[in-house]
């Protein structure tokens, strides 16, 4: 880890405290306001907070190119958004956050098709035991509860193919805070047509509401996607891939202590599978990683 440098990793452990806890905090804001509108309010007092700080840096604003900025918005804020904040609707956040955080599985099967990265020895033992903790949590015999499941899936599935092609193409690493800023926007465009759609009843305005807006918009949102993008430029793909394990148990712990969230014993099973199987893809990619390093150094 001391390869990636103190400020990815500094970042990634912020990272992991934020994006943990703001499943809880999303849960309660949805008590207030249509899934839509929280999500387009968040993102809409997100993205200029990162533009100031872009031109108090004494910075243009310009992006050599939008199309990268284009589709992560569309398809990483926009439609993940959407996605994960339904799921929240229906289910609990300790749930959805760990079903949400299957996200490197679908990393795996997306990096087979568009980086050609192919699957060996124990990720498939990995996927395994992530599948079969899945079927735990989704319960798919529950049809109570399979709405809110397979929207926490393909939010985990659209971020996965959104990583995916962050490294396939990757135009972010060169200033993160930027491109997080103009991906915000284009996903706070899209939003923001959806909310004015669909939204179907008016936001209910209270000191609740109002705190899980600011934590949601400066540090969920503005503050937790610049960190993602940095970190995914900076640091290495195994140590990357450790934050997926940090936060849904922190969301499954803050959901217990504050929300009074328990999961019933197939879920904790479930739960448990996929923690395994995240913290064994970890410990692979960390070793793939040294082996890399070693074989760079022999090289040189």
């Amino acid at each position: 880890m001391r390869k990636a440098g103190g400020g990815p990793i500094a970042a990634l452990l912020a990272m992991v405290v934020i994006w943990g806890y703001s499943w809880v905090v999303m849960k309660i804001a949805l008590r207030h306001a249509h899934p839509f509108d929280f999500a387009v309010l968040r993102v809409a007092i997100a993205f200029p907070i990162l533009f100031a700080v872009v031109k108090l840096q004494g910075r243009g604003i310009r992006l050599p190119s939008y199309r990268m900025a284009l589709l992560l918005g569309l398809l990483q804020v926009a439609l993940f958004v959407v996605l994960s904040q339904l799921a929240l609707v229906h289910a609990g956040p300790g749930k959805t956050s760990v079903l949400v955080f299957t996200m490197p599985f679908w990393m795996i099967v997306f990096a087979h098709f568009i980086l050609r990265e192919r699957m060996r020895g124990a990720q498939w033992i990995a996927v395994g035991l992530a599948l079969a903790g899945l079927t735990l949590i989704v319960a798919p015999w529950e049809l109570n509860s399979l709405a809110g499941s397979l929207l926490a899936v393909a939010a985990g599935a659209v971020w996965a193919i959104t990583a995916v092609l962050s490294k396939r193409w990757p135009t972010a690493a060169s200033d993160p805070l930027l491109f997080t800023a103009w991906q915000l926007f284009f996903g706070f465009v899209a939003l923001a047509l959806m909310a004015l759609a669909f939204s179907d009843r008016p936001i209910d305005w209270n000191l609740e509401f109002a705190w899980t807006l600011a934590f949601s918009s400066i540090l969920a949102t503005a503050l937790g996607w610049w960190l993602w993008t940095y970190v995914l430029a900076s640091t290495p793909a195994g140590i990357t891939g450790l934050n997926s394990l940090g936060i849904p148990v922190i969301a499954v712990m803050a959901s217990a202590i504050q929300l009074g969230e328990r999961p019933p014993a197939l879920e904790l099973a479930g739960m448990g599978l996929i923690a395994g199987a995240l913290a064994l893809l970890g410990w692979l990619g960390l070793r793939r990683d040294q082996q890399a390093q070693k074989t760079l150094g022999a090289e040189r």
